[in-house]
């Protein structure tokens, strides 16, 4: 696309699809450069990625649009921008040596009362780390071990758990629960870039954003010292962070293995295979699998000496050792990723088998954990505590947002006595809730009031029309989830495969999933394939949101959306005009 195409277009015009496939087309290169070890061409593709117009439009797009969460300004306080600004911003939009600090914020940690620390840069930072992150990704999608699941395209931590499933299903092992400590915090800068081995102008850049040093708003909110410069650590709540976070822990599977590569054994006259250790990671969290528990015990000094070369170590309070089916160290089964994890002694009846038919004298359950269960009760008497006195539909919303994704998230494994005993305790919540409101009546007029008959259905907890219902979590269906194949990535082109999974996703409403395999996993307005990192929104047809019939449903991504009421809202401004 030349000068005077492109000087021709407002926002709204950009041909967004013919874009998107022009980048693609320069990912799947450098994705197929990066498979075959060609350095030299994955180099001279990247640069003509980050110089593409196309490119520079669509990391603008990514940063300015496609956020749908809480707008949060960086040091130079800008939280959005207009139309012309982001045209502004993509012909601005070029690597330097120069990156503005990032502005530090304290969120709290799930579960627990700590914070972490969280890094936001300007808006121009945001969009060049996109720009990067489209050159970058692709190349080391082609290199990534292929039971690295954590900020990946399409992988999740389902593909982990289905990982520790599949490991553990037919052999009881002994298993190293580990989490490195502080990360984010610790990697140490010359031994990324060292590892990174990528073009001059793109590391330069990376460097800048790394020593960019960080302002914390808390501080100079109190008017105390606020810069600090940044010697160590990738900032959490840049785009490209998970990615650098990624880059810096690729590795650890394959030094393991070359540890304890394969062996066949003959013992007894038969050959015996004696596999590997698994190493399963999520980000900064990893478990690694293995029948014997030397190997285990061994694979732990393994794991902390090639940490220490990334200025990183294990988190001792979080590291521990146990075995699937066995108590050991007082410890029997794990807890990854919110799972419970763990083998049951079980007789002939109930017993697992393996692939000859033969009887294995344990199951394999993943289950919820217990701190899941607290976590989402504390979140449910959060809401209910600040909706005291809100009408009970506004009350019933607010809850199955929550409820609905928590049991979305644990839909895939044994969950049924999980969701009981969560709907059980709910009940117990919303009981106080209404007694509160209505302290002067009894237990019977109370529950009479908030809790209807529907059909069949007993005790629910919907309004006076019934026209708002509580999520009964008991009755979200328990599907198996398919894990990701082997090294498969969404740069290969194989989007037969990607939308087919994209609809069977855990997270993907019955709506959506509808819509999906309805449109063949394509947008109704693009016409490009969805992909899992995509902002997907239910669009009615006729602008009537409360008609949900399927023929006024559509599919969108976020920005089609947008475009969507834009024109939606400009024809109804014209025939006001005209009326």
């Amino acid at each position: 696309m030349n000068t005077a195409d492109k000087s021709m277009y407002v926002w709204e015009t950009i041909p967004w699809r013919k874009l998107e496939r022009s980048v693609f087309k320069l990912q799947k290169r450098i994705y197929q450069a990066s498979q075959r070890g060609d350095v030299k061409t994955v180099h001279k593709l990247q640069r003509l990625l980050i110089k593409s117009w196309s490119a520079k439009c669509l990391a603008v797009r990514r940063v300015t649009q496609e956020n749908r969460g809480k707008k949060t300004a960086g040091v130079d306080g800008i939280k959005s921008l207009t139309p012309i600004q982001r045209l502004a911003l993509v012909k601005n939009l070029k690597l330097s040596q120069k990156s503005r600090p990032t502005r530090r914020v304290w969120i709290p940690k799930p579960g627990t009362k700590e914070e972490r620390p969280l890094g936001i840069p300007t808006m121009a930072d945001r969009a060049l780390q996109a720009l990067v992150k489209l050159a970058l990704e692709p190349e080391w999608e082609a290199k990534f071990e292929p039971n690295s699941y954590g900020f990946r395209p399409e992988r999740s931590c389902h593909d982990a758990i289905e990982a520790i499933f599949n490991t553990i299903r037919y052999k009881a092992k002994f298993v190293l629960d580990a989490d490195i400590a502080k990360c984010f915090d610790s990697i140490n800068h010359e031994a990324l870039l060292r590892k990174l081995n990528t073009s001059p102008t793109i590391r330069h850049q990376i460097k800048a954003w790394l020593k960019a040093g960080v302002i914390d708003w808390k501080a100079y909110s109190e008017r105390k010292e606020a810069y600090s410069h940044t010697s160590k650590d990738t900032p959490q709540g840049g785009v490209i962070s998970p990615l650098l976070a990624n880059i810096a822990l690729h590795g650890l599977e394959n030094r393991i293995t070359q540890a304890f590569p394969k062996r066949n054994l003959l013992v007894n006259g038969k050959t015996v295979t004696i596999p590997s250790p698994a190493v399963i990671r999520y980000a900064d969290d990893f478990v690694i699998l293995h029948e014997d528990l030397s190997v285990v015990q061994r694979c732990q000094q393994i794991a902390s000496d090639w940490l220490k070369d990334m200025g990183l170590e294990l988190k001792p309070s979080k590291t521990r050792t146990s075995h699937t089916l066995q108590k050991y160290e007082e410890n029997t089964g794990f807890n990854f990723l919110g799972f419970n994890v763990r083998q049951y002694p079980q007789g002939k009846n109930h017993s697992g088998k393996n692939t000859n038919g033969q009887l294995l004298g344990f199951k394999t359950l993943i289950k919820p954990n217990n701190e899941a269960i607290k976590r989402l009760l504390s979140k449910t008497a959060e809401i209910i505590g600040s909706m005291k006195a809100a009408p009970q539909p506004e009350l019933i919303k607010r809850l199955n947002l929550t409820l609905r994704g928590w049991a979305n998230y644990y839909s895939t494994v044994v969950s049924k006595d999980a969701f009981a005993k969560a709907d059980h305790l709910l009940f117990s919540q919303l009981k106080s809730w209404a007694e509160f409101r209505h302290h002067n009546k009894g237990t019977s007029w109370v529950k009479a009031k908030y809790w209807k008959t529907i059909g069949t259905e007993k005790w629910v907890f919907t309004n006076s029309t019934k026209e708002a219902r509580l999520l009964e979590i008991a009755d979200t269906p328990i599907l198996r989830y398919t894990k990701v194949k082997g090294n498969s990535s969404p740069f290969d082109g194989n989007w037969v495969y990607w939308s087919s999974r994209l609809a069977k996703y855990p997270g993907i409403s019955k709506d959506a999933a509808f819509l999906l395999r309805r449109q063949k996993g394509k947008c109704s307005r693009c016409g490009l394939n969805f992909k899992m990192g995509d902002v997907m929104e239910i669009h009615h047809i006729d602008g009537n949101h409360n008609n949900n019939k399927n023929s006024n449903l559509s599919m969108l991504h976020g920005h089609c959306h947008d475009h969507a009421h834009s024109i939606w809202l400009e024809n109804e401004f014209k025939a006001l005009e005209e009326w």
